[in-house]
């Protein structure tokens, strides 16, 4: 019979501060912060994370991909209520797990890449874990993060 491997668990208490509220809203912030930066300077954002510069028909899709980030950002950040809603948490949680892999993937494979982006891919690896993490630990307390 196969015997189970111990698994490390870190419950978290309400008292916690790596809770998925403040998880999702730090996420909120900086994707608020990203899409600002991609509003205001599109060029030198698209120069720090792709190593290249956008062409003059590149800088308006990269101002709606601010506007987009910015949508989810504001979308994301939690209300009132104790904990965020559960289609914020996956809509984040889904920005931040592509984000990673598909920059990975202009890394890796079409060796495109600026200052900032694989700062850029560790950040959205540890953003989605740290809300997989939290989303795990509220389900184990009986609560749908999902």
């Amino acid at each position: 019979m196969a015997r189970r491997q111990p698994r490390l668990e870190v419950p978290l208490s309400a008292s916690h501060p790596i809770q998925r509220r403040n998880v999702v809203a730090f996420s909120a912030l900086a994707e608020t912060g990203a899409a600002l930066a991609l509003l205001a300077f599109p060029v030198l954002a698209v120069e720090l994370l792709l190593g290249t510069r956008p062409s003059p028909a590149g800088v308006p899709v990269v101002r709606v991909a601010g506007i987009l980030m910015l949508a989810l950002g504001v979308a994301g950040w939690p209300a009132r209520p104790p904990a965020p809603s559960a289609s914020a948490f996956r809509g984040l949680l889904l920005y931040n797990v592509l984000f990673a892999v598909y920059f990975a993937f202009l890394g890796v494979v079409r060796h495109v890449g600026g200052p900032l982006l694989w700062p850029a891919v560790v950040f959205h690896v540890a953003v989605a874990l740290l809300l997989v993490w939290t989303g795990r630990s509220q389900a184990r307390g009986g609560a749908n993060p999902w």
